[in-house]
Parts: C-alpha cells; structure tokens; sequence
C-alpha cells in the first residue's frame, strides 16, 4: 500500500505548502487519501507562530499519532513551521512522530516518504519547479475556483513580536515567469480567483529584481484570459507605492481590496513592534488610497496589549478605527513568544487586560460592520459563488476574502456554479453577512 494524509494548519501560505507537498507526493506515483485510518504514511503540516498554533499542531499531530496503533500508519512525519522551530523538542517529547521536515525543504518529501513505504509505480512526471507541482493536488480542491499563490518566501522586516524570519529565513521573491506560468495552469484548472501571499506582498521583487515590481505583476496576470479576479493580501502601509495604487485602480480584475496589516496605530507601539509610521501618515495613506481607488475595501488587522501600550495608546487606537471606519478588521491580544525580541521588553501587560482590550476593540469595530452592512440593503452587488448548500448559494463581494469576511446567502431560479460572477440584490444584512436575491435576466 501507498496511501498518505495530509493535513495543513495555519495560514494561507501554509495551504500553497500542503498542496505543493501533495503534488509532488502524486507526481511520485504515491496516493493522497483523505481517511487518516486508511493512511499508511501520516503528514501535519503545522504552524509555529504563535503559542496557540503551535498547542493547536501539537494537538493535531498527537490525535493523528492514534492511527499508529488504531489505524494502517506506519510512519507520522511532521512538517512546517512548528517542525523547524521546535524540531529539538518534537523529537524529545513526542516520541510518536517518526520525523521532521522544516520549511524550505518540502521538495524533498517524496524521499522522506519512501523511507518507509514504496510507490506502487514509477515516477511519471519530473517538475523542476516545485511550485508547479501543486497542480496535480488542485483535483479535489474543495475550493477549485481559488487558489492562493505565493509570491515569495520568508521576511525582511524583523518585526519585534514576529518568529518568521527566523523559521522561514530572508526575504525570497519569486520571479515573475514562474508565477505566471503558474497562475497559468492554475486559471487552465478551473480556477478563476487567484489571491496573491507573501510575508509582505508589497516588497514583491525588491531583492531580485532591486525595485518593487508588485505593479508589474499585477499588469501581466490582469492578461490571462479567463482569469476573474486578482486578490493582494499582506500588502505593508511602508512599502505600497503610487505606482501600485494605480494598478489596483486601473486594472479591473484586480479586486478593490487591500488586506493591510497595520497593528497599532501610535507611534511609541509601532516603535518599539519595529514598525514604521505613525497615526498622522497612517491616516493620510488610508484617506489618498480611498480616493484615489473608488469603493476600496480596506481589511487591517490590529495587536492588543503590546509590551508598553498605555492605556492613552490604547485610547487613541479606539479614536484611530472610529474614524477610519476599516472595512474589514481583526485584532489579536499580544502573544509573548519565545525567540523574540518584545518577550524579553519591560512593562509586560497582564492577560487580562490583553483580553479586555481585545473585547473592547472587537465590540467598536462590530458597530462600525453594522452599520455599514445596513447601508447595502436595497444594493444590487456583483458576486462570485463559491458553493450550493441547503438549497442556497453562498458567495462573497470583491470587498470580502474567502473564509475570512462576509458572505452573502441568496436563492436563483436558474442553476449556477462556483466560480460565476451574478448580480444579486441585497433584501437584509444578518449581523456580518448579508442575504438577497440574484437578478434574474431580464428583471
């Protein structure tokens, strides 16, 4: 037998891993099930970010090790973030995984695999680029009409409270050929919303290609043919450029989106997170991109009870999303981890108080959703479908990523797809997510 699960935790960037790993383990001629008891090789691709994904891989990796003695398992490998940041103390504590493989090294995963059981064919396809691999894994994609693609690997930026750059390494873009033949292939496949990651998107070429070239990307992906949408996450305040607002603007596949993490709005914080900026240039970036990019949905996301926030910083945080009014928002108490800079800093807050702030924050930011959901009853918005359920499609605006923001629920007379693009009319907003009708032709 030949048969591996594999399960991905964490972050989208995480999701292009797995799916990489499961091509390449399909290309080998090995094949990837989806019943862990059935399993003769177990894979969990973790997160190592923060505390509460690491318990979380740890739980996961050691409810799976169940299958060693219920199930087929022979060997339980543990891969990603968790693997090279903790790969010592996997070994010595949890004496069920059979071995690690950290990030960066995930091409060789098929070698690792055939260790302990053969593939029942030979290998049939030889990929040099380990990116591409992850086409034969988008067959029984849940999602098959989206693909997350990522543009580089590891980060630059040393944030204070950030492990990344040590688990993942420097900063490492993608060259613009790869990525597109990719993208390419991906589109080939049925997918029709591509959403571009990275640690920080917008630095996107800056160390192969000595300048931002973002912008260009953009241009060039808007040229495959039946590509819809072009979705950036992780775009930094510091590094987006003119010429990267009027790429957003201009092209029309490139959805009117922008998640960009900001994490405090006061400049004492921001130091100290090894961020730059301040409020004043904060709010000026946010207000020139609106207007310069109509119906912009801004996405942030905000860290709470950092070393040294005074209860003025935190004050001045609440005045900063009330009068910005951020589309889409999430906040994060601060997680003190081990490795890094800010665990080691002065004034480490109570997690009390990280979890009050954190209530207070989200209760402002649910006004502010509210109400601005209220305001698109009676809009007729264009939406692209991601599944059929109970008898009703759900689907998502451009203003609203998969699995993260607002869907919207509503009934057709016709049979449609994932993937489709229809007008439908708002009839209500149902605390975060809003309910209507499609338009019918000639309605």
């Amino acid at each position: 037998m030949s048969n591996i699960y594999l399960v991905s935790l964490g972050c989208d960037k995480n999701r292009v891993d797995g799916e990489i790993m499961i091509g390449t383990l399909r290309n080998a001629g090995y094949s990837v099930i989806f019943d862990p008891k059935e399993a003769d090789v177990i894979i969990v691709n973790t997160c190592g970010f923060i505390s509460d994904a690491v318990q979380e891989s740890i739980d996961m990796v050691l409810e799976l090790a169940e299958n060693k003695t219920d199930g087929n398992c022979k060997a339980l490998i543990v891969v990603g973030c968790m693997a090279k940041r903790y790969e010592d103390e996997i070994k010595k504590t949890i004496p069920e995984c059979d071995e690690t493989v950290g990030v960066n090294e995930y091409d060789k995963i098929a070698e690792v695999v055939k260790k302990y059981i053969e593939p029942p064919k030979a290998k049939k396809i030889e990929i040099t680029d380990p990116y591409l691999q992850r086409i034969a894994a988008r067959k029984d994609d849940v999602i098959p009409h989206i693909a997350y693609v990522k543009i580089a690997e590891g980060c630059d930026n040393h944030c204070s409270y950030c492990t990344i750059p040590s688990i993942r390494g420097g900063y490492k873009s993608r060259k613009i050929e790869s990525i597109l033949e990719e993208c390419n292939l991906l589109v080939k496949e049925g997918v029709r919303e591509i959403v571009l990651v990275a640690q920080d998107t917008s630095l996107y070429g800056t160390d192969i290609y000595k300048e931002k070239k973002l912008s260009e990307l953009l241009y060039k992906l808007a040229e495959i043919e039946d590509l819809q949408w072009i979705r950036l996450m992780y775009v930094y305040p510091e590094h987006i450029t003119k010429k990267l607002i009027n790429a957003i603007k201009d092209i029309k596949k490139v959805c009117k989106y922008i998640d960009m993490p900001l994490q405090h709005s006061e400049e004492p914080v921001l130091s100290r997170m090894r961020r730059n900026g301040d409020n004043d240039s904060l709010f000026k970036l946010i207000m020139y991109m609106r207007n310069e990019i109509p119906n912009l949905a801004l996405r942030t996301t905000f860290i709470v009870g950092f070393p040294g926030e005074t209860a003025g910083d935190f004050k001045k945080l609440q005045n900063f999303i009330k009068e910005v009014e951020f589309d889409r928002l999430g906040v994060f108490p601060y997680s003190q981890e081990e490795g890094t800079s800010a665990a080691e800093m002065p004034d480490q807050i109570s997690e009390g108080m990280k979890t009050a702030r954190h209530k207070k924050i989200m209760e402002l930011q649910q006004k502010i959703h509210f109400a601005a959901a209220e305001k698109k009853v009676g809009k007729v918005l264009s939406v692209m479908i991601d599944e059929h359920t109970n008898g009703e499609y759900i689907g998502r605006t451009q203003a609203d990523a998969y699995e993260v923001d607002t869907i919207v629920t509503f009934t057709s007379e016709i049979k449609l797809k994932p993937g489709q693009i229809v007008d439908v009319k708002v009839t209500a907003a149902e605390n975060y997510d809003l309910r209507g009708v499609k338009i019918e032709s000639g309605k």
